[in-house]
């Protein structure tokens, strides 16, 4: 899991994990970058549409409560140990 969350790339991923990595980072830092081919790459990664509508909701929702944490300056949880 750490491996994944500090740098996915170097992580051992199989090719669909690595698709789904990919877009969770293009929609999380460059959304307006994100296309149809996007989504076509993880179709034939064999993504169906539900999963991808599930990962899209799971991905902006986090991105969403990050930000509203940061911007009110929340601190984390007593029992959230950092990672690292």
């Amino acid at each position: 899991m750490h491996a994944i969350a500090s740098d996915w790339r170097s992580a051992s991923l199989g090719a669909a994990d690595r698709a789904l990595c990919a877009y969770a980072e293009k929609l999380t830092g460059r959304q307006h970058e994100v296309t149809e081919g996007d989504i076509t790459s993880l179709r034939t990664h064999g993504f169906d549409d539900r999963a991808i509508h599930d990962a899209t909701q799971i991905v902006a929702y986090f991105n969403y409560i990050t930000r509203v944490a940061d911007g009110l300056g929340v601190e984390p949880e007593d029992f959230i140990r950092p990672w690292g």
